[in-house]
């Protein structure tokens, strides 16, 4: 174990054991347990990168979870440190505590219930969307900049996740058309009304990549967890963007019982046209992360 991780754990505890735990393309996860000075049993989980920008990615999500747990303290691991290895400074972590979860899509109330404190509780330090720090959806950066204006907030991320895909995926003539067509005229007339007529919307906490891979029941407690965070203050609408998706297990049962405790943004009447754009930033950030074609299809359409 490296003297850095060794250094945030508690002072003089012996590692009885690591083991592999998750895996994603761009991370590598272990469980950890420690026997403390008193004789006590500690388990923590950690995850390990080794992406050029590892250091940034682990610091966003700590910082994410950190920000998360001080609004829903209970439905979120405790994050405990990040940093980088002392002796592979290729390798960066990020560690919290252990928490033994079932993995089962949440009830729809029981999500509904979570996110509405979430979105409800929280207050932007600035008053304005982004986040004090960079934060990443995979591993890609997020703009996280403070914005006045959620519609340019909302733009500015999606034009460079677009040109990212682009890179990965390779030129595509009628993408690009329907792309300029995105920007030139629906995300003004979707987003820029929210904000526009004496309306107003409020910056809030989102987790930013809500899907059923990263929300489990803790067995101990039974509470919803949330983790894998990419978080910023959002619109709140935007939290629900992966629920219109058949491939995620939550889906529109969940988006329905959250409106149904959560008030729909004015104009209401543009609210399922401003999930469409939001889930549609999805398709274009997974297409570039997985090897999957078929998800460029399905933004086109």
């Amino acid at each position: 174990m490296d003297e850095a991780v060794r250094s945030v754990l508690p002072e003089g505890a012996n590692i009885v054991e690591v083991t592999t735990h998750g895996k994603t393309n761009w991370s590598d996860g272990y469980k950890v347990v420690v026997q403390t000075l008193e004789g006590n049993s500690k388990a923590y989980f950690m995850k390990v990168v080794d992406k050029e920008k590892g250091l940034e990615m682990v610091r966003g999500e700590y910082e994410g979870q950190v920000a998360l747990r001080a609004v829903i303290p209970d439905n979120i691991p405790l994050p405990i440190a990040y940093g980088t290895y002392k002796e592979d400074e290729t390798k960066h972590f990020y560690i919290a505590e252990f928490c033994d979860m079932r993995d089962k899509a949440p009830k729809p109330k029981d999500l509904a219930k979570l996110l509405a404190k979430l979105h409800t509780d929280s207050i932007s330090p600035t008053g304005k969307f982004g986040f004090p720090i960079t934060t990443y959806k995979g591993f890609f950066r997020l703009q996280t900049d403070w914005c006045d204006s959620w519609e340019v907030f909302f733009a500015r991320q999606l034009r460079e996740e677009v040109e990212w895909e682009k890179s990965v995926r390779g030129k595509d003539d009628e993408m690009d058309q329907l792309i300029e067509q995105l920007f030139e005229t629906i995300i003004p007339r979707l987003l820029r009304p929210l904000q526009t007529g004496n309306r107003s919307i409020k910056p809030t906490l989102c987790h930013g990549d809500l899907w059923h891979g990263n929300c489990a029941t803790n067995i101990d407690t039974q509470e919803l967890m949330i983790f894998d965070s990419c978080v910023a203050y959002m619109h709140n609408e935007f939290e629900l963007s992966l629920m219109r998706h058949p491939r995620y297990l939550l889906n529109k049962p969940h988006l329905d019982e959250y409106t149904k405790v959560v008030v729909q943004s004015e104009p209401v009447d543009d609210f399922d046209d401003r999930n469409a754009l939001y889930s549609l930033r999805n398709d274009i950030v997974v297409s570039a992360l997985w090897d999957s074609w078929t998800v460029r299809l399905r933004a086109q359409n």
